[in-house]
């Protein structure tokens, strides 16, 4: 079995899902320190032909919280805000009446917490790419939080009796493979490759939330897309 553990992130770019579609099962790490200014409630999208950053607003977010400790923000007009934005922004893009539909269903969901939100959105954009990947929660399954960092990953590796753990590029220097090969788990790295399309007339903007790759890729494109990446 093939595996990867990863924070929830809302929206995320192609490269999270390309881990996903990599692995046999993918777990969310939801039982860890929540992230200021991360990617957990907040992403990019293409607005006037430029990155924008839109968050979701949350309450009482902290680093000292756990990430499925952290609820969204009860009253805030945001829903309304971002679908306004994507709307003006994407009207005019191929697919946009099916991903807006999509987007529109998970943003108006009811989940309370940003961990809820993120699960519901990564499952059903999934099921849309045509990713069936198991996706499962650390906090509901392994029981191991008095362990950190890469003693942690494979403890869950362990117990999911993984042959093959693949970590996004960014965690070169936290993980050894020499570690994870003593213990009879090959490690590798996942790292996104540049595939330019088209977003209208504008030059093209790298790694925008998923919701950009939507809108202008049909799902045959999105299925090349998503092999787009080199293991290390």
């Amino acid at each position: 079995m093939t595996i990867a553990i990863m924070q929830p992130y809302i929206f995320p770019y192609i490269g999270y899902f390309q881990l996903i579609n990599a692995v046999d099962k993918f777990v969310i790490y939801d039982d860890v320190n929540f992230i200021n200014k991360g990617w957990i409630n907040r992403n990019n999208i293409l607005v006037g032909g430029k990155a924008h950053l839109f968050t979701i607003p949350l309450k009482d977010a902290s680093q000292n919280k756990l990430i499925n400790e952290v609820y969204l923000l009860a009253g805030d007009p945001w829903r309304k805000k971002l679908l306004k934005t994507l709307q003006q922004s994407y009207q005019k893009a191929p697919n946009y009446h099916a991903v807006f539909s999509l987007v529109e269903e998970i943003v108006n969901s009811s989940a309370e917490s940003i961990y809820e939100l993120t699960l519901i959105a990564l499952r059903k954009v999934c099921a849309y790419m045509g990713i069936e990947t198991e996706i499962v929660s650390s906090s509901r399954i392994y029981n191991n939080t008095d362990l950190r960092g890469p003693e942690r990953i494979l403890d869950i590796c362990k117990q999911e009796g993984a042959a093959h753990y693949i970590n996004p590029v960014g965690g070169m220097e936290l993980y050894d493979k020499d570690k994870f090969e003593q213990e009879g788990i090959k490690l590798n790295f996942i790292k996104s490759v540049v595939h330019p399309y088209p977003q209208f007339q504008n030059a093209f903007v790298p790694w925008l939330s998923v919701i950009d790759v939507l809108m202008f890729n049909d799902p045959s494109k999105i299925t090349t897309l998503l092999k787009e990446y080199e293991l290390i």
